[in-house]
């Protein structure tokens, strides 16, 4: 094989690494997931008679709650990739069936979308 046709180890080679790092990600953000989960079981506790203590108290709690969402969200993304590895489609546009760029898969591993597509949802929003 010549130019830029990629062998069959080669692209077994390429999904492996990718399943590898899914994987990996997805412990990271569940021991993130973990970690907020014991910083918010606090927040049964009473708050501090102190209104500048009950502020930040307050405000950190909405913010482990939005991390708590993103990590959410993107745990749910990488287990819809590890099941397009799984089915024989990751690296392909679930929208409209064309192959997502390497460099696109390197920054954003569990891409379902070409950047076609993803332009046009997020210039649909």
């Amino acid at each position: 094989m010549t130019g830029f046709a990629q062998s069959r180890e080669e692209a077994e080679l390429n999904l492996d690494e990718a399943r590898e790092l899914l994987e990996r990600r997805r412990a990271e953000l569940q021991e993130r997931r973990t970690r907020i989960e014991r910083h918010t079981r606090h927040r049964d506790e009473p708050l501090p008679p102190d209104f500048a203590e009950q502020a930040v108290e307050l405000e950190n709690g909405e913010t482990l709650v939005a991390l708590d969402r993103e990590v959410n969200a993107e745990l749910k993304e990488i287990e819809r990739a590890l099941k397009r590895l799984a089915d024989g489609t990751f690296g392909e546009c679930t929208r409209c069936g064309e192959t997502i760029s390497e460099g696109r898969l390197s920054a954003l591993p569990y891409a379902s979308l070409c950047i076609d597509c993803a332009n046009a949802t997020d210039a649909a929003r």
